[in-house]
């Protein structure tokens, strides 16, 4: 018999009575402090992949590091934000979303800051570890401000709005990244987002001081017309089920995203692309992703229907394999189309689900950065060790990688059933 309990957002799962409350009982932030968030959001987008995405260039021209090196560094660093982001989402659920904030913008400024000037590879994966650290206290929080206090057919706008900004934010950071290398030299990967940090840490004190003075708003009072608190019209058992479902789909996903991220600098190599023309052709699927997420935002028939979570990722798996193992450069930009697309309905499902069951929402959050961390992790360390292990086969990465995602693959559908 289907679990046909309703809940509402106010009350993390607990059953309630059919009984309705005015939507002005919610408490929420008022427009300007949440456009600023959203704000906060995209430049954190900017600064982050500028740094994140372009380190593996910047260890290759640097340290002379190849495929293998980067890989073993992806996992390195996937392995930290998987319990960091755990830990900084709890942190900002009971210190406050601001003081997470401006502790995580300050520990990025300054680390990028010295960065610039150091000069070993252990100073430098030192820098990255602190910089990663620094990351987490950052997106779970951004999660949860711009979901707070929202009915569930506000969610999805908020969601939709806040998955667009950071997505367009990182595809113009990868796409002029690689440029901006070349013009203005390998330390503007370190200074260009460090001085970005420190104003996101001026408009974090900024923001704080006017929610302060403003204080919380009903939604009445921030614009949204009076009327019966929405329920959330879904089981119980539905969402949870659909949430697990998303929490292991997404760092699958991840697990693809990372090792392309980190085998990127070594297809431009024998694809005799610069870093600037890696840039430019290889930000494609980042661009589609974007559109995904628009979408996505604009039509709500996909939640909670499992085939399309489940296209999503067969079609992950093969414009993976194709990325990866077809050096060709029109195959290559195709392929990332549909990886693109692939991969925003993944990631949507997490952080949709994530935000929609229960109020524990910076806490959420950081369980659904935790899982893009583990994927960031598997991904990078799996094809490493294939590389270790078979050094002579051919594609020994991408095929062992693609054979980890199939097994996701069977996870999935196991959880489908179980349901």
């Amino acid at each position: 018999m289907p679990n046909t309990e309703r809940r509402t957002p106010a009350t993390d799962g607990l059953i309630v009575d059919s009984f309705r409350v005015p939507n002005s009982a919610i408490a929420m932030y008022p427009r300007p402090i949440k456009a600023g968030i959203f704000a906060l959001a995209g430049l954190n987008s900017v600064a982050t992949t500028y740094y994140f995405y372009y380190v593996y260039f910047f260890m290759q021209a640097q340290f002379g590091f190849g495929r293998m090196e980067n890989l073993v560094l992806a996992a390195s660093l996937g392995f930290i934000y998987t319990f960091a982001s755990i830990f900084c989402g709890r942190f900002a659920q009971k210190r406050g979303y601001f003081l997470s904030l401006r502790l995580g913008f300050f520990i990025m400024a300054v680390v990028l800051a010295v960065g610039s000037g150091i000069h070993s590879i252990s100073g430098h994966v030192a820098a990255m570890i602190m910089c990663t650290v620094g990351m987490c206290f950052t997106w779970p929080t951004l999660e949860a401000m711009v979901s707070e206090g929202e009915s569930p057919t506000r969610l999805q706008r908020m969601v939709g709005i806040y998955n667009i900004v950071w997505a367009a934010g990182g595809a113009f950071s990868y796409f002029t990244g690689g440029a901006m290398l070349e013009k203005l030299g390998l330390r503007s990967m370190f200074l260009v987002p460090s001085a970005m940090q420190f104003a996101q840490l001026a408009l974090a004190f900024w923001l704080e001081k006017a929610a302060g003075a403003s204080g919380p708003v009903s939604a009445e009072e921030n614009g949204v017309p009076s009327s019966p608190l929405e329920l959330n019209p879904r089981p119980v058992g539905q969402t949870r089920a659909f949430l697990k479902m998303a929490w292991l789909a997404n760092p699958f996903a991840y697990l693809a995203i990372n090792t392309v991220i980190a085998v990127i600098p070594s297809l431009a190599q024998e694809l005799k692309l610069s870093p600037m023309f890696a840039g430019f052709f290889c930000s494609v699927w980042l661009f589609v992703r974007i559109g995904a997420f628009a979408l996505l935002w604009l039509w709500p028939g996909w939640h909670y229907r499992f085939r399309w979570l489940i296209v999503a990722y067969v079609a992950m798996i093969a414009s993976f394999a194709f990325i990866l193992l077809v050096p060709n450069l029109p195959l290559l930009v195709g392929a990332q189309i549909v990886f693109g697309l692939a991969v925003g309905l993944i990631y949507y499902s997490s952080l949709f689900y994530s935000m929609d069951v229960g109020e524990r929402k910076s806490e959420h959050g950081g369980f659904h950065e935790a899982a893009i961390g583990a994927g960031s992790c598997a991904g990078p360390a799996i094809g490493a060790g294939a590389m270790y292990l078979f050094p002579d086969a051919s594609g020994n990465s991408a095929w062992a990688i693609s054979g980890m995602l199939i097994l996701g693959l069977a996870g999935l559908t196991w959880l489908r059933v179980k349901k």
